[in-house]
C-alpha cells in the first residue's frame, strides 16, 4: 500500500506533495479518532457546540443552499478551525483531487472523499497516495472497502442513508454486509481466499490481511441515520470503531447538545446498559423533528462509496 511513500504524481505542477509519508503513518493518524464521534457542522455555533458535547472531529459541511453539493468554502473551515481545538474534516467529491489539493492547502486534518456531494469523477477515484492528509472513504461492502484502501483510504466509512431522515436501515443492512463477508472470510480455508478476493472484486493481499486480523486493515466508522444514543451504540456493537453524526441532530431540537452528548456518551459506553438508559431518557421531543418521510427515501447508488 505504497509504504515507500512511491506514488504517480497527476501531472508535472501538481499542487500537492506527498513528502514520501507512509501509508503506516496515515492509518496511525486516522487511529487516533478510534472510539469517537466525528459530528457534522456548517456553521461556527454549531461546531463550537460539537467540540463542547464531546466530539472527536468535525466534518464541516456547507449550509443546504441547493444546487450541486461541492466542498466547502475554505473561509468557512479557517473560520472554524479558529475557534476549536478538535481536529477537522472536509468532503471533496468523489474523484476531484483538485477540491482535495485546495482542502489539504488549507490545512484540514482529514479529507473525506463523499459520495454525500455530487461526484466528479464516475469512473475514477482520487489517488490518495499522492497527498499527505488521511483519506476517509465510504463503502456498503467488503470489497468496496477494501479497493478504497487499496486507493490509499485510511479509514473505512459504511455508508447508509444520504439524505438525513434518520432512518437507520440502510446504515445496519451495509454494516451487517461487511461484517458478515468478514466473518466468512475468517472460516475460509487459505486456498479458498484467491477465489474470494477474485469474487468481491479486491486486491488478494489485501483480502488476506483482513483474513489475518479479522477485521478491516483500517479504521471503520459508520455513518449515516444515527441521530439517538441507541443508534450509536448499535453500530458500536455491530463490530464499528465510531461513528459519524449528521448535522440533523441540530435540526428541529430545542436542546441540540443534550440529544448530541447522549450519542457522544453512548459511543464511549456503548455496553454499558446503565448509560445507555440515562442518555436515551427524555428526548422523545428532540426527536420530533426526524421523522422519515417516504418521498425523501431512495436506495444508496451504485459504485461511488
Amino acid at each position: 500500500m505504497a509504504e515507500d511513500g512511491t506514488v504517480t504524481l497527476y501531472n508535472n505542477t501538481v499542487v500537492t506533495d506527498a513528502k514520501k509519508i507512509p501509508f503506516s503513518v496515515k492509518s496511525g493518524l486516522a487511529q487516533m479518532l478510534r472510539g469517537g464521534a466525528i459530528v457534522e457542522a456548517s456553521t461556527l455555533n454549531q461546531a463550537i457546540l460539537a467540540e463542547e458535547a464531546g466530539a472527536r472531529c468535525l466534518v464541516i459541511s456547507e449550509p443546504n443552499r441547493g444546487g450541486i453539493p461541492r466542498m466547502p468554502d475554505p473561509s468557512i473551515i479557517k473560520e472554524i478551525k479558529r475557534a476549536v481545538s478538535i481536529p477537522v474534516m472536509a468532503r471533496s467529491r468523489v474523484g476531484h483531487f483538485v477540491e482535495a489539493q485546495i482542502l489539504e492547502r488549507v490545512g484540514v486534518e482529514y479529507i473525506d472523499e463523499s459520495e454525500v456531494l455530487a461526484i466528479a469523477d464516475e469512473d475514477n477515484f482520487i489517488n490518495k497516495h499522492n497527498f499527505r492528509c488521511p483519506f476517509i472513504c465510504g463503502c456498503r461492502n467488503l470489497g468496496e472497502a477494501l479497493r478504497r484502501v487499496r486507493e490509499g483510504a485510511a479509514m473505512i466509512r459504511t455508508q447508509g442513508d444520504l439524505l438525513g431522515t434518520g432512518n437507520i436501515a440502510e446504515t445496519v443492512k451495509n454494516v451487517r454486509s461487511v461484517m458478515g463477508e468478514i466473518r466468512i472470510l475468517n472460516n475460509m480455508d487459505e486456498d479458498e481466499v484467491f477465489a474470494f478476493a477474485k469474487k468481491i472484486a479486491a486486491p488478494y493481499d489485501l483480502v488476506a490481511q483482513t483474513k489475518q486480523m479479522g477485521r478491516l486493515p483500517v479504521v471503520h466508522f459508520a455513518a449515516g441515520g444515527i441521530v439517538t444514543p441507541a443508534d450509536a451504540a448499535l453500530m458500536m456493537q455491530l463490530g464499528c470503531d465510531g461513528i459519524f453524526v449528521g448535522s440533523e441532530v441540530f435540526e428541529n431540537c430545542s436542546d441540540p447538545y443534550k440529544r448530541l452528548r447522549g450519542i457522544v456518551e453512548a459511543v464511549r459506553h456503548y455496553n454499558d446498559p446503565h448509560v445507555l438508559v440515562e442518555n436515551s431518557c427524555g428526548l422523545e421531543e428532540e426527536m420530533a423533528g426526524l421523522n422519515v418521510s417516504e418521498e425523501r427515501m431512495e436506495p444508496f447508488g451504485e459504485e461511488g462509496a
